[in-house]
């Protein structure tokens, strides 16, 4: 009579046992590593958005007040979802600076990217930011001419805090990203406009980058290398 092959209960026990210390070790490191594939995705897309912004602006495609000097514009404008300040004798931007991808905000306006929520701010005529993205066709109506010629500001935050991110990252005109590592900052809970900027200058996005001080949010921001 042949023995039947198979594995004894101890053997099953042992390979369990291994697969589970394996799993123990793997699994957070694959986490940690794709957080911090998101983080660098998302520095990225700021230096995008800021390089996008600055050709954006030379083109003066966006002159509400005429005066010759270009303004700054939002993920519809830039991504070419829209006429630029919805206007349709300016019509839409072609080629656009920016990806295909940004042409569809939430009705927050913010933008989803690899784990990450990213929203623009444009400045109203007192430097509140102010986010033109948060309809179909773009609500222009409240920023000013004037200061969005020189200001804005574009913040990226977690989508899921701890798993898709921990960091915050802001990057405005001087196309400097800074940083703070803050949980509050999760899914459709962003920051202010004015949370990476120095806290003296309330509520708006005029002031100086609050790089190595407090924020207009409390936390220190700093800046990535």
């Amino acid at each position: 009579m042949r023995k039947e092959a198979g594995f004894t209960l101890i053997e099953l026990m042992i390979v369990v046992a291994i697969i589970a210390i394996i799993a123990a070790i793997a699994i957070p490191n694959l986490l940690s590593a794709r957080l911090n594939a998101n983080e660098t995705a998302a520095i990225a897309t700021l230096r995008n958005v800021s390089s996008a912004q600055a050709q954006f602006q030379a083109t003066a495609k966006a002159d509400t007040d005429n005066d010759g000097t270009g303004e700054f514009g939002a993920f519809i404008e830039l991504s070419g979802a829209t006429d630029v300040r919805g206007d349709t004798d300016v019509g839409i931007l072609n080629p656009p600076v920016l990806s295909g991808a940004f042409r569809t905000p939430t009705a927050d306006g913010y933008v989803s990217r690899s784990g990450y929520y990213f929203a623009i701010f444009l400045p109203d005529s007192g430097g509140l930011g102010v986010i033109a993205d948060d309809d179909a066709g773009g609500d222009f109506s409240t920023v000013d001419p004037d200061l969005s010629e020189t200001t804005w500001a574009c913040y990226a935050w977690p989508v899921n805090y701890g798993n898709s991110g921990n960091r915050t990252f802001m990057v405005n005109q001087t196309g400097d990203v800074v940083t703070t590592e803050v949980s509050g900052y999760t899914g459709t809970t962003g920051p202010d406009a004015n949370a990476g900027y120095i806290s003296s200058v309330t509520d708006s996005i005029t002031g100086l980058t609050a790089v190595g001080t407090t924020g207009g949010d409390g936390n220190t921001w700093r800046q990535v290398n």
